[in-house]
């Protein structure tokens, strides 16, 4: 069934991955403010979140086009439902939004924007096709939104352990996410880590990198940074990021970026928990 144009626009911009990231800034803020609440310069970076990613997913899919008639082709752009001007229109609107929310914020959050703008504007013509730095840049700029929130509300400091944490996680995610890609990075000539080492390597290194997440996820616990709350859902998160890993190991795909996301969204919970 073909989807309205407003449905069409809405799937090009991913709005579970957008409401993910300002879900980040606004934990991020209650982090640095020690307590719940959302003043209106974290709602603007909550915003700004929302349209800078938007420009990023839009963006990626004008360039990630020929790619996803292999691997995604129910995307919007590959399915004639919108066009790539439409695409770059859409990403342009949402990206000046974005600066602008951000700038109405303070200069340290409006230079914050641009920076994260440009990698995730310069990831799929440039970054992806650089294999494990492609990687690390993407996984940066998505745990970016944690230290947004604190710098929205003056504390840049108090959003890098978290911030530190959910890499790991967004950098196993892209790893997974090159290994689902092979087929369409092949046709593109891109020199992803699994297409250069073999898918069985990027299996690897993906559970490799959420080993290593187990004990640094306890880690702000047990010196004290974080209290019983966070111990208790990062133990729980913890086991199901085992478990994801013996799959990995095992060759297992299935499931794993939805499981990775939803990792994301516990790590979250628990911080905010802790603050309740």
């Amino acid at each position: 069934m073909r989807r309205s144009r407003a449905a069409s626009a809405l799937a090009l911009v991913r709005p579970r991955n957008l409401l993910i990231a300002a879900a980040g800034v606004a934990v991020g803020g209650v982090l640095a403010l020690g307590r719940i609440a959302f003043p209106a310069g974290l709602l603007w970076a909550m915003a700004s979140a929302l349209g800078l990613g938007g420009a990023g997913n839009a963006v990626n899919d004008v360039f990630d086009l020929e790619a996803d008639r292999i691997n995604r082709p129910l995307r919007p752009l590959v399915t004639g439902e919108l066009s790539r001007e439409a695409a770059i229109a859409i990403a342009g609107v949402a990206g000046g939004f974005g600066l602008f929310a951000a700038w109405w914020v303070s200069r340290p959050l409006f230079v914050l924007a641009l920076l994260a703008l440009a990698v995730m504007l310069a990831y799929s013509p440039w970054l992806k096709a650089r294999g494990l730095r492609g990687n690390l840049a993407v996984a940066v700029v998505a745990s970016v939104p944690l230290v947004y929130g604190a710098v929205a509300v003056g504390d840049w400091r108090a959003g890098l352990v978290p911030s530190a944490l959910a890499a790991l996680l967004h950098l196993a995610r892209e790893i997974v996410k090159d290994v689902e890609d092979v087929a369409g990075d092949l046709a593109l000539g891109r020199r992803t880590l699994p297409i250069v080492w073999g898918t069985e390597a990027g299996f690897l290194a993906a559970a490799g990198i959420l080993i290593l997440f187990v004990p640094l996820a306890l880690l702000p616990w047990a010196a004290g940074w974080y209290g019983r709350r966070y111990g208790l859902v990062v133990s729980a998160l913890d086991l199901g990021v085992l478990i994801l890993v013996a799959r990995l190991v095992r060759g297992r795909l299935a499931g794993a970026r939805a499981a990775l996301k939803l990792a994301m969204v516990g790590g979250l919970a628990a911080l905010l928990w802790d603050r309740l």
